[in-house]
């Protein structure tokens, strides 16, 4: 039974250390921002921070990070109070459209701007280019990214 730290809490979760973290979140802890998409690291639709950096959660054994800080789309912010790169996405640039992929996008800026505050365009297309999406949203992610770079 591993004991995670995920969005600023500790959980012991059920089950085995082997098991993808992907499953513990979503499964166990009722977090619904990773998503299982290819289940192979290629899409980018399970990603979530481990110590800020991005990680794959669906091939990534919970056992792997145990001790770890984990954040998940929902500690970024809430619907109330949402972070400033929320807010770029869903209101400002409405980078979105199905939402499958949102959550990978939005952690993998979240790490781009935690240690680039300023990236340029193309930094943006670069850290974002893991990410699956097939909606045609990549233009308007891009400008949300940039513009929750402008904010304070």
């Amino acid at each position: 039974m591993p004991s995670l730290k995920v969005n600023g809490r500790v959980y012991d979760v059920p089950g085995s250390a082997d098991a993808p973290l992907l499953f513990a979140l979503r499964n166990d802890l009722k977090l619904n921002g990773p998503k299982f998409g290819c289940g192979l690291s290629q899409c980018g639709a399970c990603l979530v921070l481990v110590d800020g950096q991005p990680v794959r959660s669906c091939v990534t054994s919970a056992g792997a990070v145990e001790g770890q800080e984990i954040t998940t789309l929902e500690g970024l912010g809430t619907l109330e109070n949402p972070s400033r790169l929320q807010k770029a996405f869903m209101t400002e640039e409405a980078a979105m459209q199905c939402g499958y992929c949102i959550n990978g996008v939005i952690l993998r800026a979240k790490a781009l701007l935690d240690q680039n505050p300023k990236p340029s365009e193309g930094e943006v297309r670069l850290a974002l280019d893991g990410n699956l999406c097939r909606c045609g949203a990549q233009n308007r992610m891009v400008r949300a990214v940039l513009r929750a770079s402008r904010e304070p």
